[in-house]
């Protein structure tokens, strides 16, 4: 069996989150902070053997009298994240450990995934080296300059979302870090798309969304209400009853 190493990213800035007291993994959803439902899938499966969360250097004070007891109960390992989300990545990535053999990438902020999903793509990732989880593009596609108005239909036509866990060998993707210079991808698999490797897509979820806006916390609110509940034996969250970072 491989060993993974997940890494959760959560140093971004949440400037379209609009919430004057949390960041959008840190906030509320469910009666948990966003980050703790990915992480509690990710800790439960026996496949992965290090949960990596990288966290912003102003987060780090806050963050561990919150959630300081989650990291130590549960071996959770917490990285620095850098200027933008590449050397953030680049910054877990360092701290992964010797047996990992596959190392995925998971938005913190992308708490609607679930064990079929996981499978799928860790699987795909061991045969083909990367693997990204995508869904077809089905509403009509706009192209607007100004943002105003509109320029042209753009043909949506074999056009895929992109979405995370994203996993790579550790191989692979340490070579992609190693030689991307100033590059900064918008995802890890843009880098492998940049320097000439094929990336399988396997069928992701359109419950698998991203939170960007609170519009988005609501419909992430319903979305975990259709899905199946992870099981763990020890609890995840011993502030589940609290009220974080307000």
């Amino acid at each position: 069996m491989a060993n993974f190493c997940v890494i959760l990213a959560a140093a971004g800035k949440s400037s379209r989150f609009n919430d004057a007291h949390f960041k959008k993994p840190f906030a509320i959803l469910g009666g948990k902070a966003i980050w703790l439902h990915s992480a509690e899938l990710f800790l439960k499966r026996s496949d992965v053997k290090q949960l990596i969360l990288v966290i912003a250097s102003e987060d780090r004070e806050e963050f561990t009298e919150k959630f300081g007891a989650n990291v130590a109960i549960h071996g959770i390992d917490v990285v620095i994240g850098g200027a933008e989300r590449s050397d953030s990545v680049q910054n877990a990535i360092d701290q992964v450990r010797d047996e990992i053999d596959i190392i995925a990438i998971h938005d913190a902020a992308r708490p609607c995934i679930d064990d079929s999903l996981v499978d799928r793509v860790f699987s795909a990732a061991i045969e083909h080296d990367i693997a990204v989880p995508t869904v077809a593009v089905h509403s009509t596609l706009k192209r607007s300059v100004d943002g105003k108005f509109v320029d042209q239909t753009v043909d949506r036509s074999n056009l895929y979302l992109s979405q995370t866990p994203q996993v790579f060998s550790r191989s692979l993707i340490e070579q992609l870090f190693a030689t991307r210079g100033d590059f900064q991808p918008t995802d890890e698999a843009q880098l492998a798309e940049q320097q000439g490797h094929s990336v399988a897509m396997v069928d992701g979820s359109r419950l698998n969304i991203k939170i960007t806006t609170q519009a988005d916390l609501k419909l992430a609110a319903i979305f975990l209400q259709a899905m199946p509940t992870p099981k763990f034996d020890a609890p995840i969250h011993p502030f589940k009853d609290g009220s974080l970072w307000r």
